[in-house]
This record gives C-alpha cells, structure tokens and sequence, in this order.
C-alpha cells in the first residue's frame, strides 16, 4: 500500500522496543480484541488465585500488547497497568510516535492481515512470530498528523460504538421478553414442580473426552453432537462434527435419535449449563462428552417443551438449585432438577404459543445483528482508511468512507 508522500515508513523494531519486566506487583490483566484489560473486570471463570505469577510480565498504560489471538483481532493497546502471561509480547513506542494512533493501527484489517502472514504453528497453536512483527514496514506520518488521525477516529468509534451498544442493549431485551412471555404463560399454568427423571425414560452422556479427539474428525460419517450444537431450545448444525462410521459403531450406547433431547453439560456467562434442544433427523449419530441425550416418557412429556423448559431462566434456576453452577453438571443433577410440568396437551399449547411469539422476537434480533454487523464493518473500514492516509481528517467527517 502507497501512504502519503509526507509519512514515513518504518519497520516495527525501530517504533517499538520490547519490554520484559517480571515480578511487579501488579494486578493480573489479560489481551482481549478490545484492548488490554484487567482479569477483575472479565469474566473469567477458571483462574486459580494462588497460581505463581512472578513470572508474568509487567505492561502499563500506552504498551502494546501482542497475545495468542491477536492474528485474528491485532494487537491490543493497554490503558491500565497490570501483569500478563509470559506467552504474550509486551512493546513500547518509542518518543515520535502517539500510542493513541497506533492504538487503532494495530487494530486496522491492513495490518491484521500482515499479522495473518506470520502467524506459526497451526489451529490452537498458532502465534505471531515476534521477529517477523519486528521487520513489518509500519507507517509514520508527522506527530502531529497522527495526533489528529487519533483525536478524529478516538471521537468517530466511541459514536459508533455507543450506537452498536444501543443496538446490543436492544437485543438483549428483546431475548429478555422472549423468556418473560414464556415464563408468564407457565405460570398460568399453574404446574407442580416435580424432578425431572419422573418425566424422562433415559439420560446417558457422551463418551469420555478422550475416546476420540478432532483429529479422528472426517468430512463424511456419523455426527457427533457437541457443545456448540446445542442452543437454546434450537440445534445449531452450522459446524457439525462427523467421526468414521467404523468409529460409531463403538459408541452406539451413545446414540442420539431424532426427537431425542439434547442437554449441555457445561455453560458459561452467556449459555447456561442445562440449556437444552431437540436433535433434529441427523441420521447415524452420537453424543460427545459433556452432552446428554435424554428420551422423555412421551404419554407424560412433550420433548419440545422439555428442552425449552431446560432452556429457559426457570431450567437454568432448577439446575443451580440442585446444588451446581452454571458452568458444568452431572446427569444426576439433570434427572432431580426439580421443574414445573403441566399436563401434556397443555405443554404442546405452551410450545406452539412460545413459537408463534418467537418468530416474531427473532426476526427483530436478526435485524439488530444485521445492523451491529454493518456498523463493525463501518467502524473498521473507517479505521482502515484514516491510519492509512485515504482521506484527510482534518476536513473528513467519517461518513461516506467505504471499504
């Protein structure tokens, strides 16, 4: 790319030193795709306070922090001081260059994909070779242009930023009253909560975790159900994992039917454990761990209801009720969740009425991500654009710039 005839060109080692400082009493911090951030302020389910950390490496506000993620998301500026893994790469920007600046060319699709070039290793262990990074010819335009390509995009993302958080408060809502509609209904039922294995004529897990891995994984043969299938009373078969039909042969105890429903064993902040959905026609299939396949008495149970049940606030209260968390269960936490079931017909009558309610809510949803999507793109175009001197901001207001 040709940058303007007044800006420098300059390889990275010569903009930024590498800082290794170890031992500071400092808060723990990690990288994330919005910037360097301290562990306190994430949700960060699994960290074991008494780990040793004199070890981590000390980054303070207007370092640059290069991280595991960072080919895909750039490279993330800090603005707190904290303490991060030894495996990340701290730098510093020498005296001639404002961090704020960088701070957004770091995260410009230009030098995400220079990052993508020099990436090692391969799916989880990939990572940015650091002397690669060192030799990327980085632009330099004079400080007080970058100062005024950092006031204009420091002003233009925070307005789009607070447009797409509005757009995301929406959608919250909007899955919010999918969830309050369900839940009135259900009370009007006016159901005795009853443990859930009166209702259900078997549950297994999957095989466990070691039985088979991805690299047994083939592009033909039986699915396997995971996690990341299971939604909130929804399949998702947009990534579906499928081992050799030799291979499950030796896991039919484990088989999943059509109809049959799907529990999730493990959850986090956004997806509770206990989430449910009903499998759909996979043909030849099984449950991998940490899945549950359950088959409901279906003269007492409807399995739609069941999984949306599971799937709701009211399901996500029973299981921790039970003595779990939302992050993992076992089976005979699902088979004594204690769970308001009202007769049969009247099940089938919540679920058509919850449908008929949430194709309405959704199409709304697939509208705010549309719109959520479009600003992200808008956001990193504009970014893209200004580091790269494709129009000046002095006079540019930001609207108009396309990819």
């Amino acid at each position: 790319m040709t940058f303007p005839a007044n800006w420098q060109t300059r390889r990275a080692r010569f903009s930024f030193s590498r800082r290794d400082v170890r031992g500071a009493d400092a808060p723990l911090a990690s990288a994330t795709k919005d910037g360097v951030s301290l562990r306190s302020d994430l949700d960060f389910a699994v960290w074991n306070p008494d780990s040793n950390v004199s070890n981590y490496k000390l980054v303070e506000p207007d370092d640059f922090v290069i991280g595991l993620r960072s080919f895909q998301h750039g490279i993330s500026h800090s603005a707190v001081r904290g303490v991060v893994s030894p495996a990340y790469t701290v730098l510093r920007s020498a005296g001639d260059l404002d961090p704020r600046f960088f701070k957004h060319y770091f995260r410009s699709s230009l030098l995400i994909s220079h990052l993508a070039n020099i990436t090692q290793g391969i799916r989880q262990g990939q990572a940015i070779d650091i002397e690669a990074f060192q030799n990327l010819p980085m632009p330099v335009p004079p400080l007080e242009e970058q100062r005024r390509i950092a006031d204009f995009l420091d002003a233009e993302t925070a307005r789009i930023d607070q447009i797409s958080q509005l757009r995301e408060r929406q959608r919250r809502l909007l899955e919010a009253r999918r969830w309050s509609h369900f839940q009135a209904e259900l009370d009007r039922a006016q159901a005795d909560a009853i443990p859930l294995r009166r209702v259900i004529r078997s549950v297994i897990d999957g095989p466990f975790g070691s039985a088979f891995s991805s690299d047994d994984y083939v592009d033909e043969g039986a699915a396997v159900v995971r996690l990341g299938n299971i939604g909130f009373a929804e399949y998702k078969g947009g990534d579906q994992a499928r081992i050799p039909t030799t291979l499950f042969e030796r896991f039919r105890y484990h088989e999943v039917g059509a109809g049959d429903v799907l529990i999730a064993g493990l959850g986090d902040s956004r997806n509770h454990a206990g989430r449910a959905c009903v499998a759909p026609d996979l043909g030849a299939a099984i449950v991998k761990g940490k899945c549950f396949r359950a088959r409901v008495e279906k003269d007492v149970a409807d399995a739609d209801f069941i999984a949306l049940l599971l799937s709701s606030p009211v399901g996500a209260s029973a299981i921790e009720g039970r003595g779990s968390t939302r992050s993992m269960i076992n089976l005979e936490i699902v088979k004594s969740a204690l769970l308001p079931i009202p007769p049969l017909a009247r099940q089938r009558q919540l679920v058509s009425e919850h449908r008929k309610s949430w194709l309405h809510t959704k199409a709304t949803m697939s509208a705010c991500d549309r719109q959520l999507a479009t600003l992200a793109e808008r956001r990193q175009a504009l970014i893209t654009a200004a580091v790269t001197g494709q129009f000046d901001v002095s006079t540019a207001s930001g609207r108009g710039v396309t990819e």
